[in-house]
């Protein structure tokens, strides 16, 4: 059966990274993986094509489509803009429209990289986490929201407002999504919330506490997010499976990506309630690199690794992925983010053919 999927490369260095993805693509197809590929515009150059960050072209084809592969939207470049016609727009607009409430990010170190975190590599040498975070929900889709003119302390002044909010029902799901994970990996998941002084996130506690009772084979824990966020420099491998909101999640995956030493090395995946997704690297767009062959390609070819597993039911192909990038690895060959003294530096589409040659053997 064909499985179609849409690629939107997006703005920076998400062409360049995306360019690398295709490539490997290409080799599944030539082995007989049958896929059906379309592209389409989101964020900066969606805004700069159509006026609108998120075209409902791109969001015909995308519901359309099997899964989705991503590269980056954002940059500097359309920060100037009002705040609807602005890059993230699109991103959140497409996760809205795609229910695309549960994100996994790994963040495993590899043993060729142990040296290239800050960390001390005994403290994250074998390190393999997933951050469960909810996307639909919390502050960044709360209402009301704005910034008006208010009286405070006797005088007229601008005032911000987001309000956070969860329903059970979008706690409960992102639970089972945290503990069927746990239930593949080592069977821990770690809660974490701020419920000493937000409400909302006692009831996130509430209904993690009660959903456990279905999973008696995982054990559960709760931290707070202040604590979680020492815990994961401090002792990151007591971890296995972290679950939390989409504000605390957005913050602490990217605190756990630079435990692996660079962003660049670390895939993701964002998935609906039927295992149909959208996937990207954990990074951005990286503006000020766009263009000169110096982004690293790997955590895009990683997610489409992800894509294969997750959404297409290709296991095989998912692994011929992350052996090949294994096989890279083991060669020495380093783009410069995670290049250190003795290795070979390359650019991205090296890095891009060195994973196809490793792919065919």
């Amino acid at each position: 059966m064909v499985k179609k999927i849409l690629l939107i490369g997006g703005d920076g260095i998400g062409p360049e990274i995306m360019a690398e993805a295709v490539k490997v693509l290409a080799v599944l197809r030539g082995d007989g993986l049958a896929l059906e590929i379309d592209e389409a515009l989101l964020g900066g150059c969606a805004v700069d094509a159509e006026n609108n960050p998120f075209p409902e072209a791109t969001k015909t084809k995308a519901l359309a489509a099997d899964a989705v592969l991503l590269g980056a939207v954002g940059g500097p470049k359309w920060d100037v803009l009002p705040r609807e016609k602005r890059p993230e727009k699109g991103l959140l607009g497409i996760r809205k429209a795609l229910n695309l409430f549960a994100n996994l990010r790994p963040a495993a170190v590899y043993p060729q990289l142990a040296e290239a975190s800050t960390l001390k590599s005994e403290i994250v040498a074998g390190l393999d986490i997933l951050i469960v975070r909810e996307l639909t929900g919390d502050i960044y889709f709360g209402e009301p929201r704005g910034i008006d003119m208010r009286t405070v302390n006797g005088k007229q002044q601008r005032v911000g407002f987001n309000t956070m909010i969860y329903s059970e029902e979008e706690i409960r799901r992102i639970a089972k999504v945290a503990f069927e994970a746990a239930r593949k990996r080592n069977k821990r998941v770690c809660s974490v919330d701020k419920m000493n002084v937000l409400e909302t996130t006692q009831l996130w506690r509430d209904v993690f506490t009660e959903e456990a009772k279905h999973y008696p084979d995982v054990e559960l824990s709760h931290m707070l997010v202040d604590n979680a966020a020492m815990q994961l420099i401090r002792n990151p491998k007591q971890f296995d499976v972290i679950a939390t909101g989409n504000i605390f999640g957005d913050i602490l995956s990217d605190e756990a990506s630079m435990l692996t030493g660079s962003i660049g090395m670390l895939p993701s995946a964002s998935l609906d309630e039927n295992g149909k997704g959208m996937y990207e690297p954990c990074h951005g767009s990286a503006p000020d690199i766009a263009g000169r062959d110096l982004a690293n390609p790997l955590a895009m070819i990683l997610s489409t690794a992800m894509m294969l597993r997750y959404s297409l039911q290709s296991e095989a192909a998912a692994q011929c992925i992350e052996k090949a990038v294994v096989k890279v690895l083991d060669s020495g060959l380093r783009t410069a983010d995670i290049w250190e003294e003795g290795m070979t530096k390359v650019g991205t589409k090296e890095m891009g053919n060195a994973v196809v040659q490793a792919m065919r053997g």
